[in-house]
């Protein structure tokens, strides 16, 4: 399974941006999909996490600011990021759980400027 994620960039303290990631496999099957973001040297963390069953999660820093979705016609998860802060300044992985296993999608890099 490859996990295609984009939407990254560069954005002003406040503004929004969207995140996709594409799976090369039906979304329909992968119990869960989700966002992490990990800065060099520290550990990845779950940003926000959608089920098959359309629960999500969100960490307590994003809750009320990012949106998670699924469109598993397209096979696809979104987080759709508002009034972003300097401290989202992260690279974000996409991952999507199926019963064959756990995957990731490459890094997209999101810089907020104060």
């Amino acid at each position: 399974v490859q996990l295609q994620a984009s939407g990254g960039g560069l954005v002003q303290a406040g503004g929004s941006l969207r995140l996709s990631c594409a799976a090369s496999r039906s979304a329909e099957s992968a119990n869960v999909m989700g966002w992490y973001r990990q800065a060099p040297g520290k550990t990845r963390e779950a940003v926000a996490v959608i089920t098959s069953g359309g629960s999500t999660f969100y960490a307590d820093s994003v809750k009320g600011r990012f949106t998670i979705s699924r469109d598993n016609a397209k096979n696809t998860v979104y987080l759709q990021m508002n009034s972003l802060k300097p401290e989202d300044t992260d690279i974000y992985y996409c991952s999507a759980k199926f019963p064959s296993g756990n995957y990731w999608g490459q890094g997209t890099l999101v810089t907020v400027s104060s």
